[in-house]
C-alpha cells in the first residue's frame, strides 16, 4: 500500500472552480494505483482570504480578541473547505470523508493561536483509508489534551500535512500552491527570480523564518525530525511520474553546498523594533540591581513572554536591549504596548513601519565578505540599515519598510544574479 499525502493552500481552493480542479487532481492520484493500492489523504487550508476575513471580523468586535475564541472562529475556515472539497470528490465518483483536526488525531499543546503538535493519533484516518476512502483533513488546527480547539499559526496546514504523512508512514508530503516551488525570491517582486530544484531542511527553514511564504518553518522542522521529504509544486502542474522530484522543489537531506553560496533572498513586512535602555546607566551596578541594563532586559522579556510575544532577534549591548518583533506574531499589540508603557515608561520605545530583508545560505558568515557586499549594495542605493543580525545561515538587515521591495531586488541582483555558482 502506498500512502500519498497532499496539501492544498488557500489559493488552490479559493472558489468552486478551483475546488473542482483539486478534486479532479485528487481523483487522478487515486487512479494512479495499478499494481499498488494508493491511499490518499488531502489536507486543505481555508478558502482564499477566509482566515484574514475572519480575523478582520473579530477585530471589528474587539481590539484584543481573546485567543481561545479566535481559535474557535478561525478553524471554521478550514472546516468549510474540507466539507466542500469532500463533496466535490464525491460528485466525481470518489468515496471521500472529511475530518477536523481533532477528529484526525492532531494533538497539540495548550497555546492558542500558535500551538505546536505534540503527537498524532490517526486512528480514525487509518480506519477510513482501510475502507478505501479518500480522507480530507482540515489543516491548521488540532486539539489539546484538555480538549481545547487550537490553531497552529500561519501556514499551519503545512505542519498538519507533514505530521500526518509521518504518522501514516508516507515517504514524502506534497505541498501544492499557486507557485511551482520555492524561488530565489518572491517572483511577484523579483521577475528574474529562479526556481530552486533542491533545498536542505535547514535552508528552507531559514527562508521560511525570514519571511518566504512557500513553506511553513514548523512544518520543515517536523519533516527534518521525521525524515519526510517535502515536494513543493503548483496545483496546476501535472501529477509527478515515477520520479516525484521531476518538477517543483524538493526539500530533503543532501550534502551541503559550498560555504557562502546564497540560495535565496526573503523579506518580511510590518516589523517592529523595541529598544529598552536604563535612562542613565551608572558604573558599579550589579546584574541584580533593578536599574541595571541586564535587569531591565529580563523584566522587558518577562512582559513579552507573559503576552506570548515571540521575538525574532534579541541583542543586548552598551546598556541597551533591542528586540525585533513581527507584527504578525503580535496578536494583542495595544495590550502589549500599554503593559510596556505602564511598567517602563520612556525607558522602552517601539519603532514600527520597518521591514526586514535577509540573504540565506549555509556558511554565509564564514567571512565578512557577504555582509560587506550586502551592506555596501544597500548603502549605495540610499537604503539605511537600522540593524543587522547574523547567524550561520542568514544575514538580516532591518530597514525602512517603504524600501523593502527595492532592497529585495537589489540583494537578489547582488547575491543571486551576479553569483558565479548557480543555485541548483
Amino acid at each position: 500500500m502506498s500512502v500519498t499525502v497532499q496539501k492544498y493552500g488557500g489559493s488552490s481552493v479559493a472558489d468552486v472552480t478551483r475546488i473542482k480542479r483539486v478534486a479532479e487532481r485528487v481523483m487522478e492520484t487515486k487512479r494512479r494505483g495499478h499494481d499498488v493500492v494508493v491511499v490518499v489523504v488531502v489536507v486543505v487550508s481555508a478558502m482564499g482570504d477566509t482566515t484574514d476575513d475572519l480575523l478582520a471580523l473579530a477585530r471589528q468586535v474587539s481590539a484584543n480578541p481573546e485567543r481561545r475564541e479566535l481559535d474557535m472562529l478561525l478553524t471554521a475556515g478550514e472546516r468549510i473547505a474540507m466539507a466542500v472539497l469532500s463533496m466535490a470528490i464525491r460528485e466525481l465518483g470518489g468515496d471521500a470523508i472529511s475530518f477536523t483536526g481533532s477528529q484526525s488525531g492532531i494533538i497539540t499543546n495548550d497555546r492558542h493561536v500558535d500551538a505546536r503538535i505534540i503527537e498524532v493519533r490517526p486512528f480514525r484516518v487509518q480506519d477510513e483509508l482501510a475502507r478505501g476512502k479518500i480522507v480530507v483533513i482540515a489543516g491548521y488546527q488540532g486539539v489539546s489534551y484538555r480538549r481545547e480547539v487550537t490553531t497552529l499559526g500561519r501556514g499551519g496546514s503545512d505542519t498538519t500535512a507533514v505530521a500526518m504523512a509521518a504518522a501514516l508512514g508516507a515517504e514524502y508530503c506534497e505541498i501544492c500552491s499557486d507557485v511551482d516551488g520555492v524561488y530565489t525570491a518572491d517572483p511577484r517582486v523579483v521577475t528574474s527570480a529562479r526556481r530552486i530544484g533542491t533545498l536542505s531542511y535547514e535552508e528552507t527553514q531559514e527562508l521560511a523564518e525570514a519571511g518566504a511564504r512557500v513553506l511553513n518553518a514548523q512544518a520543515v522542522e517536523f519533516a527534518k525530525e521525521k525524515g519526510i521529504a517535502i515536494y513543493a509544486r503548483a496545483t496546476a502542474s501535472p501529477l509527478p511520474g515515477a520520479d516525484p522530484s521531476a518538477d517543483g522543489t524538493v526539500v530533503r537531506r543532501f550534502p551541503p553546498r559550498m560555504p557562502g553560496v546564497v540560495v535565496g533572498i526573503a523579506s518580511e513586512k510590518d516589523v517592529l523594533v523595541l529598544t529598552a535602555r536604563v535612562p542613565q546607566v551608572a558604573r558599579g551596578f550589579e546584574p541584580s540591581d533593578l536599574r541595571s541594563p541586564e535587569r531591565l532586559a529580563l523584566q522587558v522579556m518577562a512582559v513579552l513572554d507573559e503576552h506570548r510575544v515571540a521575538g525574532k532577534q534579541f541583542h543586548l549591548a552598551d546598556g541597551q536591549l533591542t528586540v525585533v518583533v513581527s507584527r504578525e506574531n503580535l496578536h494583542e499589540e495595544a495590550r502589549v504596548r500599554a503593559a510596556l508603557h505602564a511598567q517602563f515608561g520612556d525607558a522602552v520605545r517601539i519603532t514600527d513601519a520597518l521591514g526586514a530583508v535577509s540573504a540565506i545560505g549555509a556558511g554565509i558568515n564564514a567571512s565578512f565578505h557577504n555582509l560587506r557586499r550586502g551592506s555596501d549594495a544597500l548603502a549605495s542605493a540610499g537604503i539605511a540599515a537600522t540593524g543587522i543580525a547574523t547567524s550561520s545561515f542568514r544575514i538580516t538587515w532591518t530597514i525602512d519598510g517603504g524600501r523593502l521591495d527595492d532592497a529585495v531586488r537589489l540583494l537578489h541582483r547582488t547575491f543571486i544574479e551576479d553569483q558565479q555558482t548557480p543555485v541548483p
